[in-house]
């Protein structure tokens, strides 16, 4: 499926940067811009949950001792004869 898209009022600086970078690669702007859109698409895919956000920003590589992962289970309810927990 193919669809358009307009961009109208792009700051000259920044129009002039797509068509350097697109010479640069030997593609169109359009193909560039496409490529850009994928890329960023393809990153936010890979930034996952909150956690991995974390683990970008802090931790021991980053300055920052964070407390070990724990992992919360559940115990079973257990009831006796009578009904009673």
């Amino acid at each position: 499926m193919k669809s358009t898209i307009t961009v109208r009022d792009i700051n000259a600086g920044d129009k002039a940067w797509l068509q350097r970078e697109a010479r640069q690669f030997g593609i169109s702007m359009e193909e560039f811009v496409r490529r850009l859109i994928r890329e960023k698409r393809e990153n936010s895919r890979s930034c996952g949950n909150l956690s991995d956000a974390f683990k970008r920003y802090f931790g021991p590589e980053h300055g920052v001792e964070l407390p070990p992962r724990a992992r919360y289970g559940y115990r079973p309810i257990e009831f006796d004869d009578e009904g009673n927990t």
